[in-house]
């Protein structure tokens, strides 16, 4: 799978731990962040990976911040975009299976490393269940029109 992954500043380390890890997995990774720790703008990076992901150049993307929060606002305002901020694996599958998300976000300064990369396995595993869930995604979607 073609993967964008974007960061601020806060995120670099754990952002290149990501990238190998997904890169070990067999994943193309197409790198939209900062790769210093100089002070920048997450909205910046937010938008580029949902740009991409709205494009077709990445199928899905992944934001690092400090919180994932901040990231993950700025790829939201993209239109096309169900980006989820989590901490823990269970969140992001289920996600994945109702909500049809394309953006994972998550925080630096609140996982560490070791739950990032299961956070990153259970949503990638994970597949939208359609069905029941489907007429409430395209409610989400709809809203963008308002």
């Amino acid at each position: 799978m073609k993967i964008g992954i974007g960061n601020d500043h806060a995120a670099v380390e754990m952002k290149f731990e990501i990238v190998k890890y997904l890169e070990e997995a067999g994943h193309e990774v197409i790198n939209y962040g900062t790769d210093t720790p100089e002070s920048c703008d997450y909205p910046e990076y937010g938008a580029k990976v949902a740009r991409a992901v709205v494009s077709g150049e990445v199928e899905k993307g992944i934001l690092i911040c400090g919180t994932g929060v901040g990231i993950s606002l700025a790829a939201n305002k993209i239109r096309g975009i169900r980006a989820v901020v989590c901490s823990e694996a269970s969140t992001a599958r289920l996600s994945r299976q109702h909500n049809d998300t394309n953006i994972l976000a998550f925080g630096a300064r609140i996982i560490g490393t070791e739950t990032a990369k299961d956070i990153v396995k259970a949503w990638l595993e994970a597949e939208f269940e359609g069905g029941r869930h489907q007429k409430r995604v395209d409610m989400l979607m709809k809203l963008e029109e308002e």
